[in-house]
């Protein structure tokens, strides 16, 4: 079987092709968490090619989480939320190098705290589309700017 016959896969494609940008962050932020705990894991089973893939894939989607932040709504927030990304990026590479479960589980608890603030955002955003609120401009080019 294809991976395109797959339905699974159908079914993943389906949905990401008609994600609104908001959804498609809070994807990349599920899958961000999945990995890192795949390479959590990997590193307590000390399967180091396991604790690699995950580690590796995880770093991957923050990278690209945080090269779509975008300035221009609010360069001061995008600096600090850049900054996050880049903190956890950097501990996802100390974690593989060290191989230290603690700094695994320091990133997975941020990642974790990261996508509870994206559904309460993604909530407050459908309520004001739902009331008829202009919705806020985009601070994230996978979704919304964080405003007070």
């Amino acid at each position: 079987m294809s991976a395109d016959s797959n339905p699974a896969n159908a079914y993943l494609r389906t949905k990401v092709l008609t994600a609104t940008p908001e959804e498609l962050r809070l994807m990349l932020l599920d899958g961000a968490i999945k990995f890192a705990r795949q390479g959590r894991e990997g590193l307590a089973a000390r399967d180091y090619e396991a604790s690699y893939n995950g580690i590796t894939q995880s770093r991957n989607i923050v990278l690209e989480l945080l090269t779509t932040v975008r300035p221009e709504p609010d360069p001061e927030l995008a600096t600090r939320v850049k900054a996050v990304y880049t903190f956890l990026y950097t501990e996802l590479v100390n974690a593989s190098i060290d191989r230290s479960v603690e700094k695994l589980d320091r990133v997975i608890e941020l990642l974790e705290f990261e996508r509870e603030t994206w559904v309460l955002l993604m909530q407050q955003l459908g309520q004001e589309r739902a009331t008829g609120k202009p919705a806020p401009e985009p601070a994230l080019s996978g979704g919304l700017s964080i405003e007070g």
